[in-house]
């Protein structure tokens, strides 16, 4: 019974472990550039995020504090939301 339950406890953290690198992850910052044609936002802080081709700027400028979700793809952080923080 050992046997079983040891790998079965493994798989289980593995497969958990898995859906957490895949949840949405949460960011605010200052926005150092945001470049509307290559829908990319990038953050004082370094941090860049791709965005959706349906992106609709909420009056992006540099300066401006915001509040980002995004999902990590491959090595791209992609924003799914991108809020002003007043």
């Amino acid at each position: 019974m050992r046997t079983l339950l040891i790998p079965a406890a493994a798989a289980a953290i593995l497969a958990t472990s898995a859906f957490a690198f895949a949840a949405a992850q949460h960011a605010t910052g200052t926005i150092k550039a945001y470049d509307s044609k290559a829908m990319t936002l990038t953050l004082a802080d370094g941090s860049m995020y791709s965005l959706p081709k349906t992106f609709k700027s909420p009056g992006l400028k540099a300066g401006e504090k915001v509040s980002v979700n995004w999902q990590k793809s491959g090595s791209k952080k992609i924003a799914d939301q991108v809020t002003l923080v007043r």
